[in-house]
């Protein structure tokens, strides 16, 4: 499976899986699982037509590790703007996380912190260079650090998915380190 292959069908999946299953007449179920039989039978109902192959060389080989498949079911690992359960208990943080932007937002970053906009919780990143590789999608990268400490201290869940990003409902400004 080519490069460019891969890519199509990893955002296929993750636009299906993580923000639109209705529209492949799939049902996720309250943490986010479908059945990959019926995943793959509604992408060829849809003419993007996808093998068990395919799918299993874009679990394995994604850079950012977006799905699981566990038994005969799949799901996207974060980011839903479905209503989803993930069952992912409360984690304790390092003392700092990062968030990667673009120069654009900051202004409202400030005034308003970091806000989950379409989905259900902010991302972060245990590393800068994480965060830098996921700011510069749009544009020039600026990293912010996030005293995730204080802000576990000061009773803010976070949550660890499966693929290593840090979840929690918002950030407000006080907790943000702009240089």
């Amino acid at each position: 499976m080519d490069e460019q292959r891969t890519v199509k069908v990893s955002k296929y999946l993750s636009k299906h899986l993580r923000h639109q299953p209705e529209r492949l007449g799939l049902a996720p179920d309250e943490a986010g699982w479908v059945e990959i039989d019926d995943l793959l039978a509604a992408t060829a109902a849809h003419r993007f037509r996808i093998t068990r192959a395919e799918l299993d060389h874009v679990v394995a080989t994604n850079d950012k590790q977006r799905f699981t498949i566990d038994g005969t079911r799949i799901r996207a690992n974060q980011g839903h703007s479905i209503d989803v359960d993930l069952g992912l208990p409360p984690a304790e943080p390092p003392a700092y996380l990062y968030h990667g932007t673009v120069a654009r937002f900051l202004d409202a970053i400030r005034a308003e912190g970091l806000r989950p906009m379409d989905r259900h919780d902010v991302h972060l990143s245990a590393d800068r260079e994480t965060a830098t590789r996921v700011g510069a999608r749009r544009g020039r990268p600026v990293v912010l650090p996030v005293d995730a400490g204080a802000m576990h201290r000061d009773g803010h869940v976070f949550r660890l998915s499966a693929n290593g990003v840090w979840l929690t409902a918002a950030v407000p400004p006080r907790y943000l380190r702009f240089s």
